[in-house]
């Protein structure tokens, strides 16, 4: 499929991925339709940070998709869904289980009727390389066991499974992409490359959880990527398909990666308002990306420490974003 010709919906277009999504989706698509939460601001998240020609190309609908009347509405004429919405805090998910369902699993019940309804060509479901838990064995393939150690893992692995039963029982061209860790720049403090970045640039102090989990960050430009070609390409119907670099760092690595490119020594303190229920944290997370190469032709493109680079010098132009005070859930 080229997006060339197409009408694209892109829902959570408002959040880290989804602005840098909507920006490339802008120069290869006939029109990009935004959801984005409403807010008595009319903020539209991280679109603020596009180049406002490319943000003035974006047909921009402020909406929940807990709400199935606007669904409808904005699904209209449209060809290809991204459905990038969802709560994705995990320390969150602890504190409003309910809501983190909700929205992450019936919420996506809610665009998959209306895309149905609508008889798009596509529809591009995200999940997230959480729904594995920490794993029996690395790397980690898509049919291996999904471990629900987060409600924020568990209503992750519920939107895949509704996803997949569109394309089971309603022959509905349904694809799901597995990203492991995205990192760069606009990424909230919620994450730890951007708290590691703002803490260091600013107190010298790291305040961190757990310093032993390890993570296959990937930068944003390559999880884009990866959502393009899974869009485009007939062979992703109906699959699961991770996007990773299959490569890992412990946290404690990447702040020394950060040390080194800033030049500084940091100090640790551990923060236990950070520390994860012990049989809630993850261990490890490294994903096999064979099945994104064989059947995508995806391979991901920018080291972590050129990516860190990059994130560094948005985090340093960007203060007002982060506080190193704040523990971002």
């Amino acid at each position: 499929m080229r997006l060339k010709d197409k009408t694209i919906l892109l829902t959570g277009a408002g959040g880290f991925i989804g602005s840098h999504l909507a920006e490339a989706l802008v120069k290869k698509a006939s029109k990009v339709k935004a959801l984005v939460r409403y807010n008595s601001k009319r903020n539209c998240g991280n679109l603020e940070f596009l180049d406002k020609k490319i943000k003035k190309e974006i047909d921009i609908n402020f909406a929940d998709i807990r709400e199935t009347g606007i669904l409808s509405k904005v699904m209209q004429g449209v060809d290809v869904v991204f459905n990038l919405a969802a709560l994705v805090g995990i320390p969150y998910s602890y504190v409003n289980p309910h809501e983190v369902a909700m929205v992450n699993t019936i919420g996506t019940l809610n665009v998959l009727k209306a895309a149905r309804d609508a008889e798009v060509e596509k529809f591009v479901q995200t999940s997230t390389s959480e729904v594995y838990g920490s794993p029996d064995r690395v790397p980690i393939k898509e049919k291996d066991q999904l471990k629900p150690q987060s409600p924020y893992s568990a209503s992750k692995i519920g939107s895949d499974s509704m996803a997949l039963s569109f394309f089971y029982a309603f022959d509905m061209p349904v694809s799901i992409i597995r990203p492991f860790n995205t990192y760069g720049p606009r990424q909230s403090s919620r994450a730890v490359i951007p708290t590691i970045i703002n803490q260091a640039l600013t107190t010298k102090t790291i305040r961190l959880g757990s310093l032993t989990p390890r993570r296959d960050f990937t930068y944003v430009k390559d999880t884009v990527e990866g959502f393009i070609k899974v869009a485009e390409s007939k062979n992703s119907i109906g699959e699961v398909i991770n996007i990773g670099t299959g490569r890992d760092v412990s946290v404690a690595e990447i702040m020394a990666m950060v040390e080194r490119i800033l030049g500084v020594r940091l100090k640790v303190v551990k923060d236990s308002k950070r520390i994860r229920p012990i049989q809630s944290e993850v261990t490890r997370l490294l994903a096999d990306n064979s099945k994104a190469k064989k059947l995508l032709n995806w391979e991901p493109k920018v080291d972590l420490k050129k990516g860190l680079k990059l994130t560094i010098d948005f985090v340093a132009k960007n203060p007002n974003l982060y506080d190193p005070k704040i523990y971002a859930v």
